[in-house]
């Protein structure tokens, strides 16, 4: 196995596969024993699925409070279980005198923040148990609706009885439960016919790449150019460039002292921290009450980055 690949493919996955069945043919392909995904998606949808490799998989977390970017299909007047096109059918309506403009009114409603039921087939847990396996087991359960944020919601295709919706929403949202109650609330029923993940964070559909053309690329032996470096998870954060002496004390997990400029961080501030040769090192975190950061990432194999070149020393970040 090859444990020297640490970065981030942005896979277009492609329908028919479940996310892990992704992340064990990239595996296969790369050779790479710690692999793994920043956010499921169901085997029938395609799109932005980023794949982490190596050290980059210590900064999946930062995909989970991302927000999602879809295209969405929704097909009116068929309700099933599991509110998409797998699911059996329970519930069948003329949805013909459904028209745009009664849609786009219900769209308001689903706008901002929201209360969402999550569907029934879902991972969630109840009592230990998953709620899809007590779905299974003929058994529904009652499920708590939880908030929600609908950032974007336009429809952007009408072809009767389907209609296509441009979405933006926050983590813990399903697209299944949108596809749901816009069809009972419109009073004709409705599912998820289709699903494409067009951005997830930073990671776009117009960069990601076949999953066909990622294994062909590792067995030609070219695949590393393939790579996004791991901290283009984490550019939103701000960059700092470490003395040799700074470095000597993160990588022993101490804290950095204050310098003259540090004073414009906020508590709990994060920062990126780059060596003076250019090579990701670690992530820090600002406790202004002791005027200190805190590394809390640090990666025992420094990763170069094209990104540390706008670094500059701890301290001197600009003001915010």
């Amino acid at each position: 196995m090859n444990d020297s690949l640490d970065g981030i493919l942005n896979v277009d996955k492609p329908s028919g596969l479940t996310s892990m069945e992704v992340v064990r043919r990239v595996k296969r392909a790369t050779g790479q024993r710690h692999v793994g995904h920043g956010g499921t998606l169901d085997p029938y949808a395609t799109g932005v699925l980023p794949v982490f490799l190596g050290q980059a998989t210590r900064l999946m977390e930062y995909l989970v409070e991302s927000t999602k970017h879809y295209l969405a299909v929704v097909h009116l007047g068929v309700t099933t279980d599991t509110y998409d096109l797998l699911g059996r059918v329970v519930e069948e309506h003329d949805a013909s005198a459904i028209g745009r403009e009664a849609v786009d009114v219900v769209l308001a409603t689903l706008r901002g923040t929201i209360e969402q039921t999550p569907p029934m087939y879902s991972a969630l847990k109840r009592e230990g148990r998953r709620l899809y396996e007590l779905a299974r087991a003929g058994q529904e359960v009652e499920r708590p609706a939880r908030k929600v944020q609908v950032l974007r919601l336009e429809l952007v295709g009408w072809r009767p009885p389907s209609l296509e919706l441009n979405l933006e929403c926050s983590r813990g949202f399903y697209v299944r439960s949108l596809a749901h109650d816009l069809g009972q609330r419109l009073g004709c029923g409705a599912h998820l016919s289709a699903l494409r993940r067009t951005r997830t964070g930073p990671f776009t559909i117009e960069q990601a790449v076949p999953l066909e053309r990622v294994e062909e690329a590792f067995a030609q032996h070219r695949g590393e150019s393939l790579l996004l470096p791991p901290d283009y998870t984490v550019l939103h954060l701000r960059p700092a460039a470490v003395t040799p002496e700074e470095e000597r004390r993160i990588r022993n997990g101490q804290t950095v002292p204050l310098t003259p400029r540090t004073h414009y961080a906020r508590h709990l501030d994060q920062c990126r921290a780059y060596t003076q040769d250019g090579r990701f090192l670690a992530l820090l975190r600002f406790h202004r009450p002791l005027g200190l950061w805190q590394p809390f990432k640090v990666f025992p194999k420094p990763m170069p980055s094209p990104y540390a070149r706008e670094t500059h020393p701890v301290g001197q970040e600009t003001e915010s």
